[in-house]
């Protein structure tokens, strides 16, 4: 795991600045049990913490900010807290939507939310509706998503294609499989450059499987409530750090 030394004002360079950076925001029900408070209390603060890292990342010149808010799995939780989290996104919305319109945020969802409570589902249609004129970085939130269903509704629309005589088997390409998962509209910038998860976890938990096989991973173990826009910052600064060679040969 990168660990990180404590530094000040860290130094980023800005013509190399990820355009696609997803997170996977692990830790919150840790931090609140810790402060003996209950889990809900974490992913309260949670939400304030994707306020400030949607405002810092798009100040930065992310072109897609995708966060990862429940995955298909989370519906195992108590009852308590799925029913907190299937309410975050109307109080998310209800108080952030004006700030994204102001910083030309485009707010984007993905993922199988025809099964979300409807109240959730009109937080969600409202504010992509509010910001649908929006031109600046896309917040892409991952909600009830998980990737090996994403795959496998990709591969069943694929195999209707053929089915309807749209799409020959031998055309069916990578560039095909592109087309049909969730991320298809974010065009080029479809696969993250860089992947972050707090919390010190070392796993991708489902997310984003096919779309991060040439991304940056770093693993920072700050819990998503502490994380900041210095936090920020230093991942970046890491990333920058790195060599790309997408499975190629690159001179340093």
């Amino acid at each position: 795991m990168f660990k990180f030394k404590k530094k000040a004002n860290v130094q980023l360079d800005t013509n190399n600045i990820p355009n696609h950076i997803a997170i996977i925001m692990d830790g919150n029900g840790r931090w609140a049990q810790k402060r003996h408070l209950p889990r809900i209390a974490g992913h309260k603060q949670g939400m304030n913490v994707v306020k400030k890292i949607t405002k810092s990342a798009s100040d930065l010149g992310v072109k897609v900010l995708t966060l990862y808010a429940f995955s298909t799995e989370n519906w195992k939780r108590p009852d308590q807290e799925v029913n907190y989290l299937m309410s975050l996104p109307e109080k998310f919305f209800n108080t952030f939507v004006p700030d994204l319109v102001k910083n030309n945020v485009k707010v984007n969802v993905m993922g199988y939310t025809d099964m979300l409570p409807k109240s959730t589902q009109k937080a969600i249609n409202d504010a992509i509706e509010d910001t649908k004129d929006c031109t600046g970085m896309i917040l892409n939130f991952a909600l009830n998503y998980g990737s090996q269903d994403e795959i496998v509704t990709a591969v069943q629309k694929i195999s209707q294609k053929v089915v309807d005589g749209e799409l020959s088997v031998s055309d069916i390409s990578k560039k095909t499989v592109d087309n049909n998962l969730m991320t298809a509209d974010l065009n080029e910038f479809a696969n993250p450059d860089l992947l972050i998860r707090t919390s010190g976890e070392e796993r991708l938990s489902n997310f984003l499987l096919w779309q991060l096989a040439y991304s940056e991973f770093v693993f920072d173990d700050t819990m998503w409530p502490d994380f900041t826009d210095e936090s920020l910052k230093k991942c970046i600064s890491e990333f920058q750090q790195r060599h790309r060679r997408f499975g190629g040969l690159k001179n340093k």
